[in-house]
């Protein structure tokens, strides 16, 4: 097998993992806001939410996160202030615009306002580094834009929550910044102490706002209500906690490092049907038509955008020509 064909090997192997670990983290994601909304319900405040999910998520991810870079401590010295800008931006300001988002509107709406944030990435990616989008990228985010109108159903003169719009929005930010950053490999940082260390930042950020009285911080041991089932409060906060930050959040980051920030957040678009899904099934939610009409225009906009954007072609230095006296003295000359 030629150098060519393993590296291709090599490449697709890289990029079918990365895939799974989208799928994985974007699942796990799209269950937050519904486990959330159960909270909320009984008198949990977003904020409180939000802040003990990060807490537990932290807790469980900081000694692995540490053990990962076990005799390179530099690298912590060195990326504190991305760890410090993902920990507010990525982590906590995603998360608490989101469970605010989600207070003033249903699980899916606040989530397809949400994810035009990989249209975002593509701007950014053009404003800082230069890649500029092509005439297919710019018509992806023309459609995308046509659905977000269906989606805040403004033809119809529904009403929608402007202040939800502009947590969802808010949301839209911190999760680009998400994935901008958490595909850049050139800090050498590991993607569990990236994730552990955001989630920490975030953890000790949000307590003390919550401790100073600027954050509304309320909770409540009244059972969560799903679908007419009542369960422990203490089983939702365990699992947004767990299986919504800690795993979510490092897979999602070891994704990105496969499959760069422009796919990645591509694939991660699967949250979206996963929310919907879980809201249906736990929450009884479903957007009315035209706002399901909105969301798959919004969904098909990004995957032009995404098109038109296209992927950087592997590049393979060829094999230098052996020289003439080696093929000489070769037993097969």
């Amino acid at each position: 097998m030629t150098v060519t064909a393993l590296t291709h090997d090599s490449r697709s192997s890289r990029t079918t993992t990365g895939l799974l670990l989208a799928l994985a983290s974007a699942t796990s994601f799209g269950l937050s806001g519904v486990l959330a909304r159960g909270l909320l319900d009984t008198g949990w405040s977003a904020g409180a939410a939000v802040t003990v999910r990060t807490v537990i998520a932290a807790t469980v991810l900081i000694v692995p996160g540490l053990l990962a870079v076990r005799g390179r401590w530099h690298l912590l010295r060195d990326n504190a202030g991305l760890v410090t800008v993902y920990g507010i931006s990525a982590v906590a300001g995603a998360q608490l615009c989101y469970f605010y988002a989600v207070t003033y509107m249903q699980v899916s709406v606040a989530l397809l306002l949400e994810y035009t944030a990989p249209v975002a990435v593509v701007l950014w990616l053009w404003l800082r580094h230069g890649h500029r989008p092509s005439g297919l990228t710019v018509l992806g985010a023309a459609i995308a834009a046509s659905g977000l109108v269906l989606v805040l159903d403004v033809i119809s003169g529904a009403e929608l929550s402007t202040v939800g719009v502009l947590w969802a929005l808010g949301a839209m930010v911190g999760a680009a910044s998400y994935f901008v950053i958490s595909a850049d490999e050139g800090n050498g940082l590991p993607g569990i102490s990236l994730a552990a260390g955001g989630l920490l930042v975030a953890s000790v950020v949000l307590g003390t706002a919550g401790a100073v009285g600027v954050l509304p911080f309320r909770g409540s041991t009244a059972p969560a209500v799903y679908d007419g089932h009542s369960v422990p409060w203490w089983l939702p906060v365990l699992a947004l906690g767990l299986v919504t930050a800690a795993f979510a959040y490092v897979t999602g980051i070891e994704a990105g490092r496969r499959l760069g920030s422009r796919l990645a957040s591509f694939v991660a678009l699967g949250e979206v049907l996963a929310a919907v899904i879980f809201a249906w099934l736990l929450l009884g939610e479903l957007p009315r038509p035209v706002q399901m009409t909105g969301g798959l225009l919004v969904l098909a906009g990004v995957v032009v955008v995404k098109l038109g954007e296209g992927r950087a072609p592997l590049v393979v230095e060829p094999l230098p020509e052996p020289e003439p006296e080696t093929l000489s003295e070769s037993p097969a000359a």
